[in-house]
């Protein structure tokens, strides 16, 4: 049976049409747009033609072939806008018919479209090309296509609110219910029904216009569209206090931008925009549908290859909560820092790093779980990732921690870690794994370090020793260090007395307390000779078991000699794994090969015991 496009499909749309779901046929698709990829399309109802924009979602469609010159497709939804005063026809959601079949039959062209068209022309005559007669469609005879019989497609009619109304007009008819994957800027008036996953804090700013504020909140729909929604000043005032997590809302009448992706992580490149005329509804009756929320989980071990910055969900289990501590930021104010551990399945573990009121609400929750041995299962959803000498996640204004979650992800976890995966052995992707860096372990010995010539490249080595601390200088083993935050890391950098308080070169401000940090030097030895080495603060941390601050309080403002004895006699002469990196510098006119302890971790008899039955076996095997 030949195929038929539906006749007068592009007048229908045109006219107001929304619902007929005709069958049309591409004459030519043209890639536009610079920092947009976009493509637009001449489709043709054998009749007439008229251009088409096609959505953002559907681009796959033209790059893997699906549609392409030729091919007939059906319509699903559609609407007609007007951009830059001419009419075009917005696809949102279609189906392939023919991929492709040559042109059926004899069209008019606008002058624009003529030279495309001709591309068109087939090689072979048809035998009649299509017609209109009396407002009744001839179809044309086609040669060499397949068999298909189509829906039935009945001749569009016009609703009857439209028939003595000529064209629509603008937010004439009522307002859709679409899918957030299918909100694009050319179209009129749409509705969205959505479950408010996410609402941010009401944030304050001044700028050249004045002062403002700002809130903004994320929205998932049962098909799994997300999107972010943003109001401003008097709008604030409207939904702030409206907008509740977890509830279900009728949302139009908004405008759509371009996402920021500095500040939007979720996978829509637009966001909405709520005006003073726009509309947000409570749906009160629960809808099934829409899931509480929707994660993307990623595998610790993947975010070994993550980009720094970039934001993922993650689960997995926590094994130690650290205490949570105040930090200075650079604009003077004062917040909470709190390190957690999470391990899981794929033999990594990785550092969460909680910011602010996460410290104090979901970490001491976790803090008090783990006080009592349990290690419970957490999912962070929108974390980011930081690379600063090792790969770890931190918190930002747009996280949620959920703790044991009642979900598949969850119990499976569960299930590992009783059953044997709290004894997996794990390695840490945060601080020892630097980028660069590979990501198996790589054993080496002390006068290998010397005999390969390691560090001695243009790219730093790293390496794991297992060695055991002989010496350790204890007359200058910390420094004064800056407590100001630059964004999420502290400055660090060594800070001088001015008058009663110290100040920052860096930071270029004045403060009444500095931090100290470790600046470690330390011997190490192992069967085939001994070399020095330097930790900072976490691997100092590790080594001696205490902070920096307290070392330094016990030495040179209690002046306890005998304690601050004994925990240096308790560190020297023990073994541990020591992760390095291996790098020349210059110093002076020297050039020195330098060796920095990024990690400390104590030897795991076990453990080492069958690795090393393991590298005894493999040559026999």
């Amino acid at each position: 049976m030949p195929v038929h496009l539906t006749p007068n499909a592009i007048s229908a749309i045109i006219g107001g049409d929304v619902n007929s779901k005709p069958l049309v046929q591409i004459l030519d698709i043209k890639l536009i747009g610079n920092s947009q990829e976009r493509f637009r399309l001449l489709i043709s109802d054998a009749v007439s033609t008229q251009h088409a924009m096609l959505a953002t979602q559907l681009n796959d469609r033209v790059k893997d072939g699906s549609i392409k010159k030729g091919s007939v497709i059906q319509l699903i939804e559609y609407i007609c806008s007007v951009v830059q005063k001419r009419k075009i026809i917005v696809i949102l959601s279609m189906e392939t018919i023919i991929p492709d079949c040559d042109m059926i039959g004899n069209p008019k062209f606008s002058l624009e479209s003529d030279s495309t068209a001709q591309k068109m022309q087939p090689n072979v005559n048809l035998q009649q090309p299509a017609r209109v007669s009396n407002n009744r469609y001839q179809p044309p005879p086609v040669a060499n296509v397949q068999d298909f019989r189509p829906a039935v497609q009945p001749p569009y009619q016009p609703p009857s609110n439209y028939k003595s109304h000529g064209t629509i007009l603008k937010n004439e008819a009522p307002a859709r219910i679409i899918p957030i994957a299918a909100l694009n800027p050319y179209q009129g008036r749409w509705a969205i029904k959505a479950r408010v996953t996410a609402k941010g804090e009401l944030r304050r700013y001044n700028n050249a216009r004045g002062d403002g504020k700002v809130f903004s909140f994320d929205l998932l729909d049962s098909d799994g569209g997300e999107i972010r929604v943003t109001c401003f000043n008097a709008v604030v005032d409207r939904f702030y206090d409206v907008i509740e997590v977890g509830k279900v809302y009728m949302l139009s009448k908004g405008s759509l931008k371009p996402a920021q992706k500095n500040f939007n992580h979720l996978k829509n490149e637009w966001e909405i925009f709520l005006e003073a005329t726009s509309t947000v509804d409570l749906c009160p009756d629960e809808d099934g549908s829409i899931p509480k929320q929707q994660f993307s989980f990623r595998p610790i071990s993947d975010i070994e290859n993550a980009e720094s910055n970039s934001i993922l969900d993650v689960i997995g289990i926590v094994v130690s909560v650290n205490p949570s501590v105040p930090i200075l930021r650079k604009n003077g104010m004062e917040t909470q820092r709190r390190i957690l551990n999470l391990k899981d399945w794929s033999g990594r573990s990785v550092e969460l790093t909680l910011w602010g009121e996460f410290c104090n609400r979901e970490g001491q929750k976790l803090q008090d779980m783990s006080d009592t041995g349990f290690c419970p299962v957490l999912a962070v959803k929108a974390g980011k990732v930081n690379d600063f000498s090792g790969k770890s996640i931190g918190t930002i204004s747009a996280t949620q921690l959920f703790i044991n979650p009642d979900f598949p992800e969850a119990h499976s976890l569960r299930d590992w870690f009783d059953q044997g995966g709290k004894d997996a052995v794990s390695q840490s992707i945060s601080r020892d794994m630097v980028p660069g860096a590979p990501k198996n372990e790589i054993r080496k010995t002390i006068s290998q370090i010397k005999d390969e010539g390691l560090g001695r490249s243009d790219k730093p080595d790293w390496v794991t020793v297992k060695a055991t601390i002989t010496f350790m200088k204890t007359d200058t083993f910390c420094y004064t260090a800056c407590p100001l935050m630059i964004g999420d890391r502290q400055c660090s950098k060594k800070v001088t007395r001015s008058g009663s308080r110290w100040q920052c070169d860096r930071c270029n401000q004045e403060f009444d307390e500095c931090d100290y940090r470790y600046l470690l030097q330390a011997q190490i030895q192992d069967h085939t000779g001994l070399t020095w080495v330097t930790a900072f603060q976490e691997s100092g941390e590790e080594i001696l078991g205490c902070s920096a601050k307290e070392l330094y309080l016990l030495k040179f403002e209690e002046q306890d000699d005998a304690r601050f004895g004994s925990i240096i006699g308790q560190r020297v002469f023990n073994q541990f794994f020591f992760r390095l990196k291996i790098k020349e510098e210059m110093y002076g006119d020297e050039q020195r090969v330098k060796i920095t302890v990024l990690k400390a971790d104590k030897v795991n008899y076990s453990s080492e015991s069958k690795y090393l039955l393991e590298s005894i076996l493999k040559p026999l095997r």
